[in-house]
């Protein structure tokens, strides 16, 4: 049966329209999606930057990408020491995507620049899910719906994490699937190809989206859908193409370095029980299961399924920030399967659909509590630590364009100004320091460490401060 035509509905069921109707009520919604992305901007770059300031990074890919933003915002090609003396990263991820930072790192050049950035991006993410939400289910849930997706775990997740090319691919992802639910194929295949530059994975998510157009617009625009299948197939053989030429190509091992992850994978029930608590994350406080009633889900696949099928743990469960890409694809999902829910003739559960919005909104608030955004009320992450700023006195006495090797602790405060290598990684470099965090006397005797890692060389104790130590090369004598 054709649509109705008339432009009023009832208003317990709102109309999807693609452009809302003039007035003042529409004109505030489509403010609101971005007072929303400033609000979570904000949160956001509180507690990432927090981290930084209290120097509790958790792994090394702050000072990895800083190295290579430095390298673009130089014009030099992407080398991240870290990985290896000379060791350019497009032969370990393919993310050229990330030479975008380069300008605004040569304003700032510090991590704090590429912390804000990535918060601005999963901030930004926030406005076409609102927008879409709001579109689809009006003002109110739409709303809700918006700070829900900015509050979900899988966001906050990856906002406590270091920074990550993947905050480029969360709006981009977002704005795709606005543009497909709002009746603009063209225009969701054009937000999706920037992904294929943004990590090699991302290829095969393209392609999923490319799918979900196609099926989309598969009664209606014969055209597109052949467009969209072409979309498709280049995503498809873009992932193969970098995985076995382009990164290869880069790599100092003629090969990708993840496919053991894959190969030493125990099976798809390896790790059967974190798995399933990571579906059950990602589909119930986000979506109340009914995220599955849309086919817009199945662009969460291709994710899901090199994550699961691979030997590595850490893929499977919650941590990091692996999660954040499938955020706006659960909640536009949600947004997409909630009016024909709510048309239900099973009165239980079109009730059930109209609450949703408010409650995912509650769920999330709720485990807010427990999730990296608590820290906004707990005054500690406002302040620097006394400790922190005795180390980093004592990491200044480092000159600038010295070669400086070191664990996770001093590399986010080194990597704007030395080059850094990996603690026990410079591949027969002698740097001139060797920064440590020693807390806890990890290292009982730091200088005896420095000599196992560089026979050949003496150093000695330049400073310590806060549980941190630099040592300094010994000249030879004569030299």
């Amino acid at each position: 049966m054709p649509a109705p035509t008339l432009q009023v509905s009832p208003p317990s069921i709102p109309t999807p329209v693609t452009h809302p109707p003039g007035g003042r009520r529409p004109g505030r919604a489509r403010g609101e999606p971005w007072i929303l992305a400033a609000a979570l901007f904000a949160a956001y770059t509180v507690v990432s930057v927090g981290r930084y300031r209290h120097m509790t990074t958790l792994s090394w890919d702050l000072g990895i990408f800083e190295q290579v933003v430095r390298a673009y915002a130089r014009l030099r090609a992407p080398v991240a020491d870290l990985k290896g003396p000379g060791f350019v990263i497009l032969g370990d991820h393919f993310s050229p995507v990330t030479a975008l930072l380069a300008p605004l790192y040569r304003l700032f050049p510090s991590p704090v620049t590429l912390l804000a950035a990535q918060a601005a991006l999963f901030a930004l993410s926030a406005v076409p899910v609102t927008r879409a939400a709001t579109r689809l289910l009006g003002r109110r849930r739409g709303l809700a719906l918006g700070l829900a997706y900015g509050l979900s775990w899988g966001m906050q997740r990856a906002v406590d994490f270091d920074f990550h090319e993947i905050c480029f691919a969360v709006p981009l992802i977002a704005f795709s699937l606005e543009a497909l639910l709002a009746r603009r194929p063209r225009a969701a295949l054009w937000w999706a190809l920037p992904l294929v530059l943004v990590k090699e994975d991302l290829g095969l998510t393209l392609a999923a989206i490319a799918f979900a157009v196609a099926w989309r617009v598969r009664g209606s625009s014969p055209r597109t859908v052949r467009y969209a299948l072409g979309v498709a197939v280049f995503g498809v053989a873009a992932t193969v193409l970098v995985l076995t030429l382009v990164i290869p190509s880069f790599n100092t091992s003629g090969g990708y370095d993840y496919w053991t992850k894959v190969s030493d994978a125990g099976g798809p029930f390896d790790g059967a029980g974190t798995k399933l608590r990571t579906l059950a994350w990602l589909l119930v406080p986000t979506s109340g299961l009914l995220a599955l009633r849309s086919p817009l889900l199945l662009v969460a696949l291709p994710t899901l399924g090199w994550r699961f099928l691979s030997g590595d743990a850490h893929y499977w469960g919650t941590d990091w920030h692996y999660s954040a890409v499938l955020m706006p694809v659960v909640f536009l999902a949600l947004a997409d399967a909630l009016p024909a829910v709510r048309r239900s003739t099973r009165a239980w559960l079109a009730s059930y659909a109209a609450q949703l919005p408010a409650a995912v909104a509650a769920a999330a608030l709720a485990l807010t509590t427990s999730l990296p955004l608590a820290q906004l009320t707990e005054a500690e992450v406002y302040r620097k630590p006394a400790a922190v700023s005795g180390v980093e006195r004592l990491l200044a006495r480092i000159p600038d364009d010295a070669t400086v090797e070191a664990d996770i602790g001093p590399i986010s405060r080194l990597t704007s100004r030395c080059r850094v290598f990996w603690l026990g990684g410079t591949q027969g470099v002698t740097p001139e320091y060797i920064a440590l965090e020693n807390i806890g006397d990890k290292y009982r005797d730091p200088v005896g460490y420095a000599r196992k890692l560089h026979p050949l060389a003496e150093y000695a104790v330049a400073g310590e401060a806060g549980g941190y130590v630099v040592l300094q090369r010994v000249p030879a004598a004569g030299g």
